[in-house]
This record gives structure tokens, C-alpha cells and sequence, in this order.
């Protein structure tokens, strides 16, 4: 447990501006309104006793209804079944229902769900609805932003069903429910004064990902730390290290890169 606080303390001690563009997960600050983006994201995972590399990949599309409210869909493919296919999607949404707003400063919070549906085999006991399972999450995320460090918390609900028609969730209808909790920090850590919006804006950042089975009780704890570069105020590259510190789960390939490529078109409808 000694990584994850020494990074923290690490990116603390830095200088900077900070941001709340998390690299996996979602801060409580939406989208710009009447914007749409375009995001493609990329895990390289080793599976557990095996050579195999498992590769996922979600292309999505988001869009800044309001100033409180946007959505976002995404399409689930891998090479689990060794062969690269579809598997499903999922719809997203998330509403900004608090803010409290001051010079350098704001805290804010929001309310947000996602449906999935996936076909794949179901193959670990963690609940993933992001690529993996069927089925809901919903739950609350809370975002503080201190003049150079923004912090962002969110616990959430996660219900789990069958995979497609065949596929069945194999550990039964008592442990198809979990409790998701993050804790994400991020820093701006270059340009050190800001001269045009042109800049590139180099962040760091850290995450992590916790998860508890209400029925089995069963658990995983996840550090995610990752590096962020942002151009031209519109495009963004994510590039981090997904790491287990503990678990109790049955979990295939929890380990491993991943890569986030956005851009942005501000005032697009």
C-alpha cells in the first residue's frame, strides 16, 4: 500500500495547475455545453497464467447536452474469444446537480448511470460494465478543485446480468451485486504559465479503483496512475499503467496499459 501514497505525495509536492480530465474516471464537471467528442480507448492487458494478451477496445461518442447534463454511447469490442468482434455497448449519462463555485476554486457534484449490454462469456467474478457485463450502475461522484489539485470521489452501484442469451452469470443471482468506490487526483503539471491555448498541457494523475461483492464479500483494489497530454485545447492522449495491489476476486487480466485518444468540437450544434 506504500505506491500509491508515495505518488500522491509525489504529484502534491509539485507545482502547477490542476485538472479534472481523470484518464478512467469521470470527474463531476460535464463536457462543454453544445459540444461533441469523439473518444477511443484502448486496454492492453495480460491475462493471468497465460502468454495472451487480452485487447479492448471502446470507440464513443459523447455530447454536452447542457452545462449539467451530457451522454455518451460506446461500442464494446475484443479479441477475448480469440477473435477481434463486437460484443455489445453501452449508453452513459450524467447530471450535474450541485456546484459551488469561487475564484480558482469550485466543488461540485453529479449523478450518473450507464447500461450495458454485453455477450461475451462471463469469465471473472469482478463486475465490469465497461466491456464486460450485462446489466446497471448508477452512483454519485463528487469533485473538489483547490486552485493546483483537483480531487474527484464517486461510489456507485453495479448490478450485473446474463451475457447475451448463452451466458449466464455464473456466480448466481447473490453475488451479481457490488459496490464501486474511486479516488482520482490530477495535477497540470507543464505549461507552468499559460500564454495562448495552443499550449499542450502535460498532466499527471492518479486513481484508484476499488470494488466489493455485496454477497460474497469478496473485493479488488486498483491503482491507475497515468500520464495526459492535451492539444490545441480540443484533443487529449491518456497513457497509464492499470495495477491490482490486492484482491480476493477472481479477475482474468486485471493488469495492464491503456491508452485514451479523444478530441473535441466546442459550440458544434
Amino acid at each position: 500500500m506504500k505506491l500509491p501514497f508515495l505518488i500522491v505525495a509525489i504529484i502534491l509536492s509539485l507545482p502547477g495547475k490542476s485538472q479534472e480530465l481523470f484518464s478512467v474516471t469521470e470527474p463531476a464537471s460535464n463536457m462543454a455545453a453544445r459540444s461533441i467528442g469523439f473518444r477511443l480507448d484502448n486496454s492492453i492487458m495480460d491475462e493471468i497464467n497465460s502468454s495472451k494478451i487480452n485487447y479492448h477496445l471502446i470507440p464513443e461518442i459523447r455530447v454536452g447536452v447542457s452545462k449539467k447534463l451530457m451522454i455518451q454511447g460506446g461500442v464494446f469490442f475484443s479479441n477475448r474469444n480469440d477473435k477481434f468482434r463486437a460484443e455489445g455497448g453501452s449508453l452513459y449519462a450524467k447530471y450535474r446537480f450541485l456546484s459551488n463555485d469561487a475564484m480558482q476554486r469550485h466543488f461540485r457534484m453529479a449523478a450518473f448511470g450507464r447500461i450495458s449490454f454485453n455477450n461475451s462469456d462471463i469469465h471473472q467474478e469482478e463486475i465490469n460494465m465497461y466491456g464486460h457485463n450485462t446489466g446497471w450502475e448508477a452512483g454519485v461522484v463528487a469533485t473538489q478543485l483547490l486552485r493546483k489539485v483537483a480531487f474527484s470521489s464517486a461510489l456507485s452501484f453495479v448490478k450485473a446480468a446474463d451475457n447475451g442469451n448463452n451466458n449466464k452469470f455464473i456466480y448466481g443471482s447473490k453475488d451479481s451485486k457490488a459496490l464501486n468506490y474511486t479516488f482520482s487526483v490530477g495535477k497540470l503539471m507543464l505549461p507552468k504559465e499559460y500564454k495562448d491555448y495552443r499550449q499542450t498541457n502535460i498532466n499527471l494523475m492518479l486513481e484508484l479503483l476499488n470494488q466489493v461483492n455485496i454477497g460474497s464479500r469478496k473485493y479488488y483494489m486498483d491503482v491507475a496512475p497515468s500520464v495526459q497530454f492535451i492539444f490545441n485545447s480540443q484533443s487529449r492522449v491518456d497513457i497509464g499503467y492499470r495495477k491490482e495491489l490486492s484482491s480476493t476476486m477472481i479477475r482474468t487480466a486485471p493488469n495492464g496499459f491503456f491508452i485514451r485518444l479523444e478530441h473535441n468540437f466546442f459550440n458544434a450544434f
